[in-house]
């Protein structure tokens, strides 16, 4: 196909006009970024905003069922899982609930590097769901994944700003 016989997109700039420099790019950039950090305050000294309870919730959650589970005998596939596994994800659990409780960076990144990593795995297994609630299964962990890892990115930039010196 030549040149002419393909669309340009509406957002294209006209030909004569050169693309903006770099170095005007990143001023814009940094300009936007500054505007957007004044706006965020830094979180109190024991505040908790909602996805950081519902994040540390979760994390302990997770680890007693995953401990009751086996426990009680519940099968993965057919399978007993191992109790070192079982145990060492309890532990990664809780240490992670108790650091995003006591509002630790790295507890929430890390969280959040859990939560991608669940997200990707629901969507890669909703293209071989068998049956419907499989589906809604993989949906409602796509959905609820998504806000809860959506939310907690602004609670680490607010974890991030720096609080005022005291007058």
């Amino acid at each position: 196909m030549g040149r002419r016989s393909r669309k340009r997109p509406a957002s294209a700039a006209p030909a004569g006009t050169p693309p903006a420099p770099p170095g005007e790019r990143r001023a814009r950039r940094e300009e936007r970024d500054a505007a957007l950090r004044a706006g965020l305050t830094p979180l109190a000294p024991g505040e908790r905003p909602t996805p950081l309870k519902v994040a540390a919730g979760l994390a302990a959650v997770l680890a007693v069922l995953n401990v009751l589970f086996y426990v009680a005998g519940v099968d993965v596939e057919g399978e007993e899982p191992a109790l070192a596994g079982v145990l060492v994800f309890a532990v990664i659990m809780l240490v992670a609930a108790w650091g995003m409780w006591t509002q630790r960076y790295w507890a929430v990144l890390g969280f959040q590097a859990l939560l991608a990593i669940t997200i990707s795995i629901a969507a890669l297994a909703l293209m071989v769901a068998g049956n419907l609630w499989a589906v809604l299964l993989c949906l409602a962990t796509i959905g609820l994944g998504g806000w809860l890892f959506w939310s907690l990115v602004r609670v680490l930039g607010r974890m991030k700003v720096p609080r005022p010196p005291s007058a």
